[in-house]
């Protein structure tokens, strides 16, 4: 039955490549254009609930963290987002990892507004170590496995908050997700296998919270069910 709602979530992949090459076939594909950086930046920048299990624990680790790593930072939207409440954020050293195109205007946006403690890279290298990696949102659309980047690294961040994780008691599926003009992988993991993965990495979950309101189910495949989204402060061991 047609309902005339905007189509969010289409198709079910078994891979993030499989994903983006369906996305290719049909428009822009992926985050990695300047046209998709603008999409809701403003709505990015807004403190909402499911940020504050993150402020939490950024305000419980102030003595133990100088740096952070915020990947998949887009334009350094949750600086802007818990500065505003927490002012010790701009005694961190905050930089920003993400593709090309968004640390491009994401610097721009930054001189302008002059906020020097906000810095921006799209390379990862082994001269460089962090106390905390902070993944919000991250996961979803991330192209490689999070281990294999957090290995580019000099050493293995003490402290991983990872939030807005999408998972599923099923294998893992790559759905397309609308962001403006483009088509982006999106992935919903095995929870199983994302416990596993963080074991392995060699780090210890003592937190962990649900959000609800960003679970969300394939528009194009319902039969998939809901994903949950839930967030995690985890400790290297």
């Amino acid at each position: 039955m047609m309902t005339g709602r905007p189509v969010r979530f289409q198709g079910a992949f078994a891979t993030y490549q499989q994903a983006l090459e369906a996305a290719k076939r049909r428009g822009m594909a992926g985050y990695d254009h300047e046209g998709v950086a603008d999409v809701a930046f403003d709505v990015m920048c807004q403190l909402v609930p499911w940020d504050y299990p993150v402020l939490f624990w950024i305000s419980r680790l102030q003595s133990e963290i100088g740096s952070v790593l915020d990947a998949g930072g887009h334009m350094g939207t949750k600086y802007r987002a818990f500065r505003r409440i927490y002012p010790p954020t701009d005694q961190l050293h905050w930089t920003v990892y993400d593709l090309p195109a968004i640390v491009r205007i994401g610097e721009k946006r930054a001189l302008a507004e002059g906020l020097g403690a906000l810095s921006f890279t799209s390379h990862l290298d082994k001269g460089r170590s962090y106390d905390l990696f902070l993944g919000s949102g991250l996961l979803q659309y991330l192209d490689v496995p999070l281990p294999d980047l957090i290995a580019r690294l000099e050493t293995p961040p003490r402290h991983l908050i990872l939030n807005k994780v999408a998972l599923r008691e099923g294998r893992t599926i790559v759905t397309l997700e609308r962001i403006g003009p483009a088509l982006v992988p999106y992935q919903m993991r095995n929870e199983s296998a994302f416990l596993s993965m963080i074991s392995a990495m060699g780090y210890e979950i003592r937190d962990r919270w649900k959000i609800p309101s960003l679970s969300h189910a394939i528009d194009t495949h319902p039969e998939h069910g809901m994903s949950e989204s839930a967030g995690f402060y985890c400790k290297l061991r």
